[in-house]
Order: C-alpha cells, then structure tokens, then sequence
C-alpha cells in the first residue's frame, strides 16, 4: 500500500510540473501588443486633365453622286473601269446617239427654211407698207403681209429653241462624271436599254477625300457637357475643343486627327440623340463609306481634376463607391466617393476626396474604419508613386 502511495504521489508531482512548464510557454507565446498592419498609400494631388468622350459612328463620303441618264436609249459603251477614281466631266457611257444626230439635224433644216424665207417675207411687208400710204392696196393686204413676217420670226426662235434642245440631248447620250471621286461598280452592261430619270442607278460617284464620320450623342451627355461649363468645373480647350480623334474596328488609331464641324440641332425622337458631324482627312483612302468607328471627342479641361486608381475604389451593398484613407492620426476613414467617369486605369473624382488626403492601394482588406494602420508610400514598377501617374494621365492641354 505504501508502495502505490508514493507512486502515485510521485505521477502527480510530473503531472503538475509539466502543467506548469505547459502554462509558462504559452504566457511567453501570447504576450505583447499584436503587430500593426501595414498598408500601401497615394497622396491625393489636384491636376489638369483633359476631358474626352468616346462615340460609336460610321464614315460617310464628303460627297455622292448618283449616275442616272437624262436621255433614252441604248448604251453602246462602258468608258470606265469599276473602282477607279474618276474626273469631274469624264465621259462614263455612251447612248447610241442616231437618234438624237436626226433630230438635231432636223431642227437645223427647220431653222433654215424660217430663216431663208424671212428675208422675202420682210421685203413684201415693207413694200405694202409703202403702198397702202398712197391707198394702192388695201388695209387687210398689209396686216396679211405684217402677220406672215411676225409669225415667221417666231418660226426662227422656236427653231432656234428646238434645235438647241436637239443639241443638249445629243449631248447628254454621253454621260459624264458629274463630281471628281471613286467610282462603284456599274448597274448596267453594253447594250441595256436605258430610260431618261429611271430610278435605277448606272453607277455611283463617291469623294473620300475628306471624310464624314457622323456620331450620335445623347442629349443627356449634351446637358452634362453644357452644365460643367456653366458651372466652371470644365474649360474651353481653345482651338483643341474641335480636334477629335478616331479608332478603327481593329482597335488601331487612326493617324491623321479630325475637326468637329458641327452639332446637329435636332434631336431623333427614337434614340434621344443628336448627330455630331466630323470631318477627317482621308489622302490614302484608309476610311472608306460605312465603316465602323470610335471617335474621340474632347469636352474641355479640368483643371483642378482628382484622380485615383481603380484598386482603390470598393463598393458597399447598394454598389455606392468608396475608398479608404489615412487621416493624421494613421487612423483608417471610410470615404464616400462620385466617380465621374474611367480615365485609363483610374477614376474621376467629383466628390469625396479632396487634395493632400493619403488613400489606401493595397492593404485595404485587413483594416476597417477607425483602425491604427502604418501607411507606406504605395510603388509601381516605376517606383514610389506620391499619386502622379504619368503613365495612365492625357497629357495636359495646351493653350493657343
């Protein structure tokens, strides 16, 4: 019995000093203060930013010009080549012109014989004239003399008329280019027949050299646009204002920049829009009528503009955006923000933010509002970044 005793006695004593050794290791593990979390912070700078819209349009030709014949006939010839540019006043069919030769040639005799008889005509009126003085002949011979020679007079004009009609058609059985431009393919072959005014097109003159690019833009951006210039958050670019940019289907930029003719002033009840209408230089025939295009339309300057990166922006439940920042104290606010719109990798600030306020980039899922934090510059690959992206801005706008 006193064996089991001291046996027992002496488990406990282990028991009780490995509890001990147990206990002190863990106080050591779990003492102290934990770490403080460090986060990646921006310093909010105001700068100037020019304010772009990009519209979804189609090219149209600076001029079109449809081919249709003003005399009836057959068509003997084709004087063009499908595609090929085309001169204002060069010939493009020929109508067999036999018929219109006859008429003319018609007309020319008709002239002739008015003409030839006019002078016999004159010189019997005159003559009776002279007569009727001295009572020879009778009134009514005289006014018979004087009605022949006026109504042979207006047989000349109305000669002279037809045979200049007879001449203009004779003319218009070659038909011509009525514009300098590229020309489509013909509707017609050697040897159609073909009607003066018919609905149906020859061919189809087109000048791409410069090009429309008409774009739709709805009233409510128009507004907006109009609203920020009363208002001063948004300057007039000068001669820039007008100066647009287009992007190809291929997402390629178009090289040579357009000029903004003008808005249209009447809004298209089904869209709620207006048509934008701008001219582009087109010297080697890249844009061509139809295609589908972005163009880059300036709005103006802001040039007290705030700017974040997009990782810095968050959504609360009803998708209302925020950001957070770090106030003197290093302690972590929530910021309610209104984000204008994407500026490359970053967002336009209108309201919640204002300049010199620290915003957190990274780091923001292991802190919430109210929190201690340790704020560290955030780096790019380029380095530190105190908030100037130069690499995702447009370039400030210059003045004239």
């Amino acid at each position: 019995m006193k064996r089991n005793n001291r046996a027992g006695m002496m488990i406990a004593a282990v028991i009780l000093v490995v509890y001990l050794i147990i206990g002190g290791c863990g106080k050591q593990k779990t003492g102290g203060p934990p770490p403080m979390p460090e986060v990646a912070i921006v310093t909010i700078q105001s700068k100037q930013v020019v304010i772009t819209t990009e519209l979804a349009g189609r090219t149209s030709a600076n001029l079109v010009a449809e081919v249709r014949p003003q005399v009836g006939g057959i068509i003997q010839k084709r004087l063009f080549t499908e595609g090929a540019d085309v001169k204002a006043g060069q010939a493009l069919f020929q109508i067999d012109p036999a018929l219109y030769q006859a008429a003319l040639d018609n007309a020319k005799a008709a002239l002739s014989r008015s003409e030839a008889n006019l002078s016999a005509i004159r010189l019997k009126a005159e003559r009776l004239r002279e007569l009727l003085v001295d009572k020879a002949v009778s009134q009514q011979d005289y006014d018979d003399a004087s009605a022949a020679l006026k109504q042979t007079q207006a047989d000349i004009q109305y000669g002279k008329a037809t045979l200049e009609t007879a001449r203009i058609n004779l003319k218009y059985t070659t038909i011509i280019a009525p514009i300098s431009g590229r020309i489509g393919r013909s509707n017609v072959t050697e040897g159609a027949l073909v009607t003066a005014q018919q609905p149906t097109v020859l061919a189809t003159i087109q000048r791409l050299d410069p090009m429309y690019v008409d774009v739709p833009q709805s009233t409510a951006e128009v507004l907006r646009l109009r609203r920020g210039l009363k208002e001063g958050r948004l300057d007039q670019n000068g001669a820039n204002q007008k100066k647009v940019k287009l992007i190809m289907e291929d997402g390629a930029a178009y090289p040579l920049e357009g000029t903004l003719q003008f808005r249209d002033v009447t809004v298209d009840p089904t869209t709620g829009s207006v048509v934008l209408r701008v001219v582009f230089p087109n010297p080697n025939g890249i844009l061509l009528p139809g295609m589908f295009v972005r163009a880059v339309v300036q709005e103006g300057v802001n040039k007290q503009a705030i700017l974040i990166p997009q990782q810095a922006v968050s959504r609360d439940p009803r998708g209302n955006p925020f950001t957070l920042i770090v106030d003197d104290k290093s302690n972590v606010q929530q910021r309610m923000l209104t984000l204008d719109r994407a500026i490359g990798d970053q967002w336009l600030v209108s309201s919640g933010l204002a300049p010199g306020e620290r915003v957190i980039i990274e780091g923001m899922q292991k802190v919430k509002p109210g929190a201690p934090v340790k704020a560290v510059p955030f780096e790019t690959s380029g380095g530190k970044n105190s908030g100037e992206r130069k690499d995702t801005l447009p370039p400030p706008a210059k003045s004239n």
